[in-house]
C-alpha cells in the first residue's frame, strides 16, 4: 500500500511549524534566575557552540557530496584509484583534536569554580543565610537555624543574598534541585552536603528532588521564594506566628512518617539541635543528644571526599 498522498505535505508543514510551536516553552536551563545557573548556560552554550564546528561542517559535506556524486551528475569525477590525502587527515584529526582540548580545559576550569560547596563570595560568607534542607517521605523540611523556625515543602530567602543550603535525608537518598537557580546535589541519610545558590531576581521559583525515592516522588515537589529583605521578614513573622513546634522527640518522628502531596506547613520555635540530631540518628541508630559541636556531625561532603 502506497503512501497517502497527503502526508508528505502534511509532514513539511508540521516541520516548519515545529519552531513556532515550542518557542512558547519557557526553560530554566536556558533562562536562569541565579548567578550559578547563569555560568552553567554561558558553559553549556560555548560547549555546544565549539561542537558544532565540526558538527555542521559534517553535515555540510554530507549533503554536498550525496548531491555531487550522484548518479545523475556526469559531471562528478570518478577516482577508483585515489586513497589519501594529507590535508584531509590533517583537518579531520587536527581540528577536532584542538576542540577536545579546548572543551577539557574550559570544563575543568568551570566545573571547579561552579563548586557547589564554595561560598559565592568568600569575603563575605558569614552574611550568607543558612537553611538546612532535609528530605523526607515525601516531602521537604527546611530549618532555619538562626531564626529558630521550619516549613515544609516551602523555602524562602531574600534575593540577592548568598544562601548556604546544608543538605541531609531522613530517609532514602534523594536530590535536591531548584532548577532556575543551578546545581543539584544529592541528600543522604547521616550525610551533611552543602550548596551554594544566589537568586538574582525575584520571584517563585519551583523545587523538586531529580531521584526517584519512591511512591510519592511525584508530589515531593516546593516552591523557592526569592523576596526583598522587608518580604522575607515579613514571612519570617507569618512563620513565627504558627503555634506548631518542632524538636526531634517532638514533631519530628510524626513529620517524618511517609505521607503524600503534603501541605505547605510552618513551624516556630523549632529545636536548634534538630538538624544535627537527625544527622546523628543514623549513628549507633540514636542521636547524640548531649553533643553541642559540629564534631558531632557523623561525615560531611568535605570529609567523605
Amino acid at each position: 500500500m502506497g503512501r497517502k498522498p497527503y502526508l508528505r505535505p502534511l509532514g513539511a508543514l508540521l516541520m516548519a511549524a515545529l519552531p513556532f510551536l515550542i518557542s512558547g516553552c519557557s526553560s530554566a536551563l536556558m533562562d536562569p534566575k541565579g548567578q550559578v545557573g547563569e555560568e552553567q548556560r554561558v558553559l553549556i552554550i560555548t560547549a555546544f557552540a565549539l561542537m558544532l564546528i565540526v558538527v555542521i561542517p559534517v553535515i555540510v559535506m554530507t549533503l554536498l557530496f550525496a548531491f555531487r556524486y550522484r548518479e545523475s551528475n556526469p559531471d562528478a569525477a570518478y577516482k577508483p584509484d585515489w586513497g589519501h590525502s594529507k590535508a584531509i587527515e590533517v583537518v579531520v584529526w587536527l581540528i577536532p583534536c584542538v576542540i577536545i582540548v579546548v572543551l577539557a580545559i574550559l570544563t575543568w576550569v568551570t566545573s571547579h569554580s561552579l563548586d557547589p560547596m564554595k561560598p559565592i563570595d568568600a569575603e563575605n560568607e558569614q552574611n550568607a543565610l543558612e537553611i538546612q534542607a532535609v528530605s523526607l517521605d515525601w516531602k521537604w523540611l527546611f530549618i532555619y537555624p538562626e531564626q529558630r523556625l521550619a516549613s515544609v515543602n516551602e523555602v524562602a530567602f531574600p534575593a540577592n543574598r548568598p544562601v548556604h543550603f546544608r543538605i541531609s535525608s531522613g530517609s532514602v537518598m534523594n536530590s535536591f534541585w531548584i532548577p532556575a537557580l543551578g546545581t543539584q546535589i544529592y541528600a543522604m541519610a547521616g550525610m551533611d552536603s552543602n550548596l551554594h545558590l544566589i537568586a538574582n531576581e525575584q520571584g517563585t521559583y519551583p523545587g523538586r528532588s531529580t531521584n526517584y525515592s519512591g511512591a510519592g516522588f511525584s508530589g515531593m515537589t516546593f516552591d523557592a521564594l526569592a523576596l526583598s529583605e522587608p518580604e522575607f521578614e515579613r514571612w519570617v513573622d507569618e512563620v513565627n506566628s504558627s503555634d506548631q513546634t518542632l524538636s526531634f522527640e517532638d514533631g519530628y518522628k510524626e513529620l517524618a512518617q511517609p505521607s503524600q502531596s503534603v501541605p505547605v506547613q510552618y513551624y516556630s520555635d523549632v529545636s536548634p539541635d534538630l538538624y544535627r540530631n537527625i544527622l546523628n540518628s543514623f549513628r549507633e541508630g540514636k542521636p547524640d543528644e548531649h553533643s553541642t559541636t559540629e564534631h558531632s556531625v557523623p561525615m560531611s561532603a568535605e570529609t567523605a571526599e
